[in-house]
């Protein structure tokens, strides 16, 4: 993987960079070698955040980290983009999303889907083409609370959001 790393208002060590290689390099093995990683690094007050974003094609994954320490930042942000991969796996392979990024091996391996995605209520509302489904595996990826989207099917503008309990809502224009 390439790493392309950069800070705001800290400078970035030899030992943070270090720490990213090997906690974001477990990652490795989810990945083709060509797979760009991008990773910020930024502290605002006493608050050391890390955002780390993997481009792959048609989608991305996403996940930021915020503690009082870097190193346990990095340390979070694995875990997380870990378990949203795993989590998501089947989904963006249904898809054929981003498959040409990932590991062949990592895509022969299955993983049980504990979650799935189920749109719960529905909402009309006033005002990239995909699937809904599709919307909510995207902003999943992007760690968003919500995602805004055109519908493949009818051409609108639609809004999926993530509610308590894993649960999904989309919102839908009114006629």
């Amino acid at each position: 993987m390439r790493y392309i790393i950069s800070g705001k208002n800290i400078e970035v060590t030899e030992g943070l960079k270090t720490a990213v290689y090997e906690k974001i390099g477990k990652l490795e093995r989810y990945f083709t070698p060509d797979t760009e990683i991008h990773v910020t690094m930024s502290v605002e007050k006493e608050r050391q955040k890390i955002e780390v974003t993997i481009p792959m094609k048609g989608s991305m994954v996403r996940a930021e980290q915020t503690s009082n320490d870097m190193y346990v930042s990095i340390d979070l942000v694995e875990e997380i983009i870990e378990r949203q991969l795993r989590k998501y796996k089947n989904k963006i392979i249904e898809k054929k999303q981003a498959a040409a990024n990932l590991n062949q091996a990592f895509m022969d391996d299955d993983f049980e889907e504990d979650d799935s995605i189920k749109i719960i209520r529905t909402k009309k509302f006033a005002i990239k083409p995909m699937d809904p489904e599709e919307a909510c595996v995207q902003m999943e990826l992007l760690g968003h609370n919500f995602f805004v989207y055109r519908n493949a099917e009818t051409d609108e503008v639609n809004v999926v959001y993530k509610r308590k309990g894993n649960t999904y809502g989309l919102i839908e224009p009114e006629h």
